[in-house]
């Protein structure tokens, strides 16, 4: 089988959504991160073994330990993909970090934040137009024209 086979494809979307499902709701451990995604599985052509990328809304500390839950959940991991998709092998599965989902996460801050700093920045603008143009009026003297002059005169 070729790495990038139709057979492949249908292979590695099998086990990634099995994985996500023992992760979600069948592992008990509290060191796992209840916002944890498996983002990519690549399955060997041989099918003995499988690198599942894994991304963990958190900090580092909290990532570590999903890290560390999941390798000791292993082999109940290969278990229950055994059981689920029907393989001629269960490959043994590779918990690789993943940050795609929170480099994302970041980017959507910084250009919410650089949004808003061009907002302010266009409301400051608009306001120095504003009391620039107040104080034009004010200083340009009224113009008196000669017909005015007849009218107050009379």
């Amino acid at each position: 089988m070729r790495k990038n086979s139709v057979k492949n494809t249908r292979i590695n979307g099998e086990v990634q959504r099995v994985l996500a499902e023992v992760i979600r709701g069948e592992i008990k451990d509290p060191r796992i991160s209840p916002w944890t995604s498996v983002v990519s599985v690549e399955v060997a052509p041989d099918l003995k073994s499988c690198k599942a990328w894994i991304s963990v809304l958190g900090d580092e500390e909290v990532r570590k330990s999903t890290l560390e839950g999941l390798k000791s959940a292993e082999g109940f991991i290969r278990n229950r993909l055994a059981k689920v998709v029907n393989l001629r092998n269960t490959p043994e599965i590779a918990f690789l970090m993943d940050q795609s989902i929170e480099y994302g996460v970041n980017m959507a801050k910084k250009i919410d934040e650089v949004i808003a700093q061009d907002d302010e920045v266009a409301r400051n603008r608009e306001d120095m137009e504003e009391i620039s143009a107040d104080d034009n009026e004010r200083e340009e003297p009224e113009e008196i024209s000669a017909d005015d002059e007849e009218d107050d005169t009379e």
